[in-house]
């Protein structure tokens, strides 16, 4: 199968390659912005890497991406600025056009990486029945552009997913998210750590398993729709930070209460894993069956 990546170089993207590489499968296109930034990394000479810039408009995106079997869509810009209106003024319309203009010109499957805040300030265990309730522009945009998409189907013959990314922490994550911060804590050695209450219920996964739950969603066509991208066990920010300065076998005191809750989420919700473990059974099934 072709399959094009487009947010390749980004932080789930560089795992998303390096997971479809290792299937030894599958030939393998990634896209990002810049190409000569990124000849240095480690799998670009066994992928074909063909830049793109999506507020260029091109013509044909699906010639131009050498007509691939599988489009996983990870790019979306200006990312952990959550509130920001260009979510929904420029990325939404952007993406959209872009999925379109695949879509139009003959894409037959199709996976893109949505968001947990669609979800709203709901609470609990949160499952893909639900309607959604987005309160900030980052979720309203992916959201909106999920019905967008939904639309299409009605004119468009396409097998669609939509995965629904919650919490995930690794190597290359943005320095805003806790971990990395953490992290830089950690290694300058500082006495105090500030952060919020911390009593907050999430749900985590390490970026190589959201990757490998990326492609096992993706590679089938059975299970289609809304598919939570989760561990489904919620997990307190202060637990997690405890576990990450044990591992790193450091010390350091937790300044609880320093930064608010955020006001876009409520304070206890994970996902239901109902069907993501459908898939994972198919891939596990077909495993013993070798």
């Amino acid at each position: 199968m072709k399959i094009l990546v487009t947010g390749a170089t980004g932080f789930i993207g560089n795992y998303v390659i390096e997971q479809l590489l290792e299937l030894k499968e599958h030939e393998i296109i990634a896209s990002a912005l810049d190409q000569e930034s990124n000849k240095k990394l480690p799998w670009y000479s066994d992928v074909t890497f063909i830049p793109c810039d999506l507020y260029e408009k091109k013509e044909n995106y699906f010639t131009y991406f050498q007509n691939p079997d599988l489009l996983i869509h990870l790019a979306w810009e200006g990312l952990p600025n959550f509130k920001e209106l260009y979510h929904f003024e420029r990325n939404l319309f952007n993406d959209y056009h872009f999925i379109k203009n695949m879509i139009s010109h003959g894409l037959k499957r199709l996976s893109i990486t949505g968001t947990c805040f669609e979800y709203g300030k709901k609470k609990g265990s949160l499952s893909e029945d639900m309607e959604t309730n987005p309160i900030i522009a980052y979720p309203l945009a992916k959201d909106t552009l999920r019905k967008f998409i939904q639309e299409l189907a009605k004119i468009y013959n396409f097998k669609f997913h939509w995965i629904r990314l919650f919490y995930m922490y690794g190597k290359g994550q943005s320095l805003k998210s806790i971990i990395p911060q953490l992290d830089k804590a950690l290694d300058n050695n500082e006495e105090i750590f500030n952060m919020s209450g911390g009593e907050q219920l999430r749900d985590y996964l390490p970026v190589e398993k959201v990757a490998e739950y990326i492609i096992k969603i993706s590679l089938q066509d059975k299970i289609l729709g809304i598919i939570n991208c989760c561990s489904g066990k919620p997990l307190s920010i202060k637990k997690l930070v405890d576990e990450h300065v044990k591992r790193r076998k450091k010390s350091i005191k937790l300044n609880l209460g320093y930064y608010p809750y955020p006001d876009y989420v409520s304070m206890e919700f994970w996902g239901d894993t109902t069907k993501l473990e459908s898939v994972l059974s198919m891939f596990n099934n077909k495993r013993n069956s070798v």
